[in-house]
C-alpha cells in the first residue's frame, strides 16, 4: 500500500598427478544451484491505471462512490526476472459493487491474470521464445481479507501457469493454491509489534504501533515457466506500518525441492517507503528493498557486522549487510495524484532490484509472490 506516508556444472573432474586418474566429485555438490550477484535481476516497468477511482457510477443504483460495474484497475507489466525469464501482460483488479438500497452484490471483488511468459537463451540473451502464460482468477473475500488462490477453478478460471510443448520440453499446467490474507478491513483493531534484528554484536529493534499483517497461509506457487523453478510453498507474514508506509517481516518461508534436494529459504528484513520531498507536485516515491535470505544461518557463518556497530538502532536496522544473501534496490513510482487527495489515479512504476548471492529459484519465487500481492502492495 502507498499513501502520503508511504518497501552448474556437471561432473567435476580432478586430475590425479600420479596416474592422470580422473575422480568424480559427489553429485550433490555438482547440483547445487549457482548463486548470482548482479544488479537489475528484477527489472522492467509496470503502468497502473486506477480506473475504479476515476470512472464512478452516477446512475444512483449503487452505493455512493462505487465505480461503474465492469470497471477494473489495470497493471500492465513488462519485467525481466533472473536475466532469462520475461513476464509481460496485464493483471486486473475489480472491487465489490453493491446496490444502494438492499446492498445486494452486483459485482464480486477479484484479481485476474493474463501474463505471457518467455524465456531467453542464457548463452545469447537476444534469443527469446514464448513458452506459455500465467492466467486465471483470484476471488477476494473483502470481509475476511482472503485471496483464495484456488477458488478461481469454481469459475472455470483456475489461477495457473500453462506451458506449451517446445522442443524436447514437455507441456505442463500447474495450479496455484493457498490463501493470502490481506490487510484488515477495520483499522481500529491494529496491534503494535516489535521487529528485531541482530547487527554486529547487538540486537536492534523497530517498533510498529499500527501493524497490519498480510499473511501467507500455505500459498503454493505454481512451478515454471521451466522445471528449474519448482512448485513452492510459502508461509509467514509481511506486515504493513500505517504510520510510515514501510513493510516488515521476521520470516517469510519458501519451501521447495530442486534437483532432488529440499530447500527452505527464510526471508527477513524490510521494504521501506521513501517519499520525494516534492511528492505533492511530482508524485515521486520509491520502495527501498532490504530483504535478507537465510540471515540466521549466514550471519553465524560470516561473523560480520562490526561496520554497523556505530550506527543508531534505526540506521542499523535498515542497513544492507552485503555479507548476507539479500535482495536490494528500488521500485520507483511516479504517481498522478487525484486532486484534493493523496491517492493516485495512475502510477508509472520502474523495477530495479539487485541480487547478492541469490539463486535464480530464490529470485523467481520472490517475484511470483510479489505479483500475487499486487493489490495490497500498490493500492489498498
Amino acid at each position: 500500500m502507498r499513501n502520503s506516508q508511504r518497501g552448474m556444472k556437471g561432473w567435476m573432474l580432478l586430475g590425479c598427478a600420479a596416474g592422470a586418474m580422473l575422480v568424480l566429485a559427489p553429485i550433490a555438490a555438482a547440483q547445487e544451484p549457482e548463486q548470482i550477484t548482479k544488479d537489475n535481476v528484477i527489472a522492467g516497468t509496470m503502468d497502473i491505471t486506477f480506473r475504479t477511482r476515476t470512472e464512478i457510477d452516477n446512475s444512483g443504483d449503487f452505493k455512493p462512490g462505487s465505480p461503474k460495474p465492469g470497471v477494473k484497475d489495470e497493471y500492465k507489466l513488462d519485467i525481466m526476472v533472473a536475466e532469462t525469464t520475461q513476464f509481460s501482460g496485464t493483471i486486473t483488479r475489480q472491487p465489490n459493487v453493491y446496490t444502494k438500497t438492499l446492498a445486494r452484490s452486483k459485482q464480486s471483488a477479484a484479481i485476474g491474470f493474463d501474463v505471457s511468459l518467455s524465456v531467453l537463451n542464457p548463452k545469447d540473451l537476444k534469443m527469446k521464445k514464448p513458452v506459455g502464460k500465467w492466467v486465471g482468477t483470484v476471488p477476494i473475500d473483502t470481509a475476511s481479507g482472503a485471496y483464495d488462490l484456488s477458488k478461481g477453478k469454481d469459475q472455470q478460471s483456475a489461477l495457473r501457469i500453462a506451458i506449451d510443448a517446445i522442443g524436447s520440453a514437455q507441456a505442463f499446467t500447474d495450479p496455484f493454491s493457498g490463501r493470502l490474507m490481506g490487510k484488515a478491513e477495520k483499522k481500529e483493531s491494529l496491534a503494535a509489534y516489535t521487529f528485531k534484528r541482530v547487527v554486529g554484536k547487538k540486537t536492534v529493534e523497530m517498533k510498529v504501533t499500527k501493524s497490519d499483517p498480510m499473511r501467507f497461509d500455505n500459498i503454493v506457487l505454481a512451478k515454471g515457466p521451466v522445471e528449474a523453478y519448482p512448485r513452492t510453498t510459502v508461509t509467514g507474514r509481511l506486515d504493513y506500518d500505517y504510520e510510515t508506509g514501510n513493510w516488515y517481516t521476521d520470516g517469510v518461508r519458501f519451501r521447495y525441492t530442486l534437483n532432488g534436494k529440499e530447500y527452505e529459504d527464510v526471508v527477513t528484513g524490510s521494504i521501506k517507503w521513501v517519499e520525494d520531498p516534492n511528492r505533492e507536485s511530482n508524485g515521486k516515491g520509491f520502495y527501498d528493498f532490504n530483504l535478507r535470505f537465510n540471515e540466521e544461518k549466514n550471519r553465524a557463518a560470516t561473523g560480520e557486522g562490526a561496520a554497523f556497530e556505530g550506527m543508531s538502532d534505526e540506521a542499523a536496522f535498515f542497513a544492507v549487510d552485503a555479507s548476507i544473501p539479500c535482495l536490494t534496490g528500488k521500485i520507483d513510482y511516479v504517481d498522478t495524484l487525484i486532486s484534493g487527495g493523496d491517492a493516485p489515479s495512475a502510477s508509472k512504476v520502474t523495477y530495479a532490484l539487485n541480487a547478492n548471492k541469490l539463486t535464480k529459484a530464490q529470485i523467481v519465487n520472490f517475484f511470483k509472490l510479489w505479483m500475487i500481492c499486487i493489490g495490497p502492495t500498490n493500492d489498498e
